[in-house]
């Protein structure tokens, strides 16, 4: 029995999981998912540093000429103390002496005979100098298990001297269709067959999630093919199929599956379109088996798949967030059911594709975005505020949201 929208991302968001990792350089983790609590073991700055070039003093001798003592050049190791009506020439990023209490950009200072100097009398004590620890302290969490690692995140792991890291592997994505009606792209196409576009798009897609992708061909109208290739891929974590999930005579996907000692954990969702989406798994294998209707099938993986690669890529994003937005014409929706609407969001406005009959392949092409309707909305008058979902970028949040849209 098909279930409510809420309920499949619950079962979603639930699923049991035992994820496996690697250690990589961390210039090869961009994108991936942190599988370690990163923790600083170093203070930023490491030691109390100048922000500029100019001269070191005591504060309270400001008002004094002040003989140059020594030249502190960055990267210098000099323990020299100041005495009274002292100051040190400081580059910036060098070491000020301990008991230095401000740092007089030189431009500011007035020179003297005798290498001595007068600085200004509107200084502040500690002016320019960078302390220890102010950046980064010693113990302060820099990443969490299961955030995504950026190159923020390699500049933070770069200033602690950690060359590599413990990352998520890659999930392990099979994507296959069934239907002898349909054709691969390489493969020559009779005028009564169409061309599988939905095997290669769902590759993309999880290749473009961060997933890695298995091709293993296409089956044949029989549940033996169908089967074949269920076996052929259960070192998989994730089968995807689309096509031969609704009730027609010639759909055997769900009785292939069925003989392989498929679990279901739901069997349809309460949308449109999409709504014969089954979800289950066999050992340890997720299978989400999508409709053949090419948009239909993009769309519900956009709001559910991407929620099923968000947890095996180990993320702690899992949930889908979302942008206010105003629409930017009437829409009228035949209510009764939960409903998907591409279209662009340019910033500001949303407006709905024209072309979104299930079947269509041209649609998403043009979209970078979605709103889902509340099944009680008919009605949605220019300038309403929706909620947009995006579509080519990923915007995800560790919070459950209610990302409907309502009159």
């Amino acid at each position: 029995m098909a279930v409510e929208v809420n309920k499949a991302i619950k079962t979603i968001t639930e699923l049991e999981l035992n994820l496996n990792y690697e250690i990589i350089p961390i210039e090869n983790s961009q994108n991936r998912i942190c599988a370690q609590k990163i923790n600083a073991e170093i203070c930023l700055p490491r030691f109390n540093n100048s922000a500029m070039d100019g001269f070191g003093i005591i504060y309270e001798n400001k008002n004094e000429e002040l003989k140059i003592v020594d030249t502190i050049f960055a990267g210098d190791d000099n323990r020299r103390l100041l005495e009274k009506n002292q100051c040190v020439k400081i580059m910036t990023g060098a070491r000020v002496p301990e008991n230095c209490t401000a740092i007089i950009p030189k431009e500011d200072c007035q020179y003297l005979e005798n290498e001595k100097i007068k600085v200004p009398k509107n200084i502040k004590e500690f002016q320019h100098i960078r302390f220890i620890g102010e950046d980064i302290n010693s113990g302060d969490n820099l990443i969490a298990i299961g955030e995504t690692i950026n190159f923020a995140k390699v500049t933070l792991l770069a200033s602690q001297g950690i060359s590599h890291i413990k990352v998520y592997k890659k999930p392990k994505v099979v994507v296959f269709s069934s239907g002898e009606e349909l054709k691969l792209h390489y493969e020559k196409a009779e005028n009564y067959q169409i061309y599988n576009s939905n095997t290669p798009t769902f590759m993309s897609r999880c290749k473009e999630l961060g997933c890695q992708i298995d091709f293993i061909g296409q089956a044949r109208d029989s549940i033996e093919s169908i089967k074949e290739l269920i076996e052929n891929s259960l070192d998989a974590n994730l089968i995807i199929t689309s096509g031969g999930v609704s009730v027609g005579d010639a759909d055997f996907t769900k009785e292939a599956f069925n003989e392989l000692d498929f679990k279901s954990l739901f069997d349809g969702i309460k949308i449109k379109p999409g709504k014969p989406t089954v979800l289950g798994k066999i050992g340890n294998t997720y299978i989400l088996n999508l409709p053949g209707n090419p948009l239909a099938s993009a769309l519900i993986f956009e709001l559910f798949g991407k929620l099923i690669i968000q947890k095996l890529i180990g993320s702690n994003d899992i949930y889908h967030n979302y942008i206010h937005a105003k629409i930017d014409q009437d829409l009228n929706n035949r209510k009764g059911r939960i409903t998907i609407i591409p279209g662009f969001f340019d910033g500001e406005y949303f407006r709905v594709s024209e072309k979104r009959s299930p079947g269509m392949v041209s649609t998403l092409s043009s979209c970078n975005s979605m709103i889902v309707l509340d099944k009680n909305v008919s009605l949605l008058k220019k300038d309403a505020n929706v909620k947009i979902l995006p579509i080519d970028w990923k915007f995800f949040t560790q919070h459950n949201k209610d990302f409907l849209s309502y009159e």
